[in-house]
């Protein structure tokens, strides 16, 4: 199973438009961040987890052929506002199923009314099946499993891939949902920066998660404008880092 990280940043990405900060100004590469998201290849598949607003740019830049079926994690506007951009799949492909929690698939037919009432008139729309999420999903001889997690208040899934976790968005894990995620070979966890916020984890929070769901290794997602790659990197334990966007990870499968 290879992971590829779409994008390691926040709501904002990196750099924030017109922000002078060091790291919005810093010509190291792994400190340009698109919005939060991931690829899995599984033997020759591709899964998608959520369509952010720069996805097109993502797609290019990571030479993807094809998305095979997308996974959404919540439905906040970094998450969904790539939406349209699988178009040009389902041109070539036919159908992409999308799964969704019952929320943000509500969220999605309110944003993309175009896409799922009524015909469009030029330019075509992309051609999904929208899905609810209600359990696990058997996809490509894997199973996708979401997991329930907290963003504030919200509700939202992070999901299970055999070895891999991907928690974007986080910032409370229920005992249940803890209980679901042991073993991991890869945790893939919000890292938004080193203080406390409201409705992500820091750094130091989804260490003490990491503490106990000990992950065979550890990448911040999420990440803000606060944090320069380099210097952050040399502050984080051994067998943890901060992603970056076009990061390509090999795990060990386990169907």
């Amino acid at each position: 199973m290879q992971v590829i990280v779409l994008g390691s940043g926040t709501s904002h990405g990196v750099p924030v438009p017109g922000c002078e900060c060091a790291v919005c100004r810093s010509a190291n590469p792994k400190n340009k961040r698109f919005r939060a998201s991931i690829l899995l290849r599984l033997d020759g598949h591709n899964v998608l987890f959520d369509t952010t607003p720069d996805f097109r740019s993502q797609a290019i830049a990571n030479d993807i052929r094809a998305i095979d079926a997308v996974f959404f994690t919540h439905g906040h506007a970094d998450h969904i506002y790539g939406l349209d951009d699988l178009r040009a799949y389902s041109q070539r492909q036919g159908r992409i199923p999308c799964f969704a929690g019952e929320n943000t698939a509500a969220t999605l037919r309110k944003a993309f009314e175009y896409i799922f009432v009524g015909r469009n008139e030029g330019g075509g729309i992309p051609q999904i099946e929208l899905r609810t999420l209600n359990g696990p999903v058997e996809l490509f001889g894997r199973t996708i499993e979401p997991v329930e997690i907290l963003h504030g208040k919200r509700r939202i899934y992070g999901f299970r891939v055999g070895g891999v976790g991907y928690l974007t968005d986080c910032s409370g894990i229920s005992p249940e949902s803890m209980s679901r995620l042991g073993g991991l070979k890869l945790l893939i966890i919000t890292g938004l920066r080193w203080e406390p916020h409201a409705t992500h984890f820091s750094i130091g929070q989804s260490l003490e998660v990491a503490k106990v769901l000990r992950p065979g290794r550890i990448l911040f997602t999420h990440i803000c404008h606060r944090l320069e790659h380099e210097a952050t990197n040399a502050a984080l334990p051994q067998g943890a880092e901060l992603a970056y966007d076009g990061m390509v990870v090999e795990v060990e499968d386990e169907p």
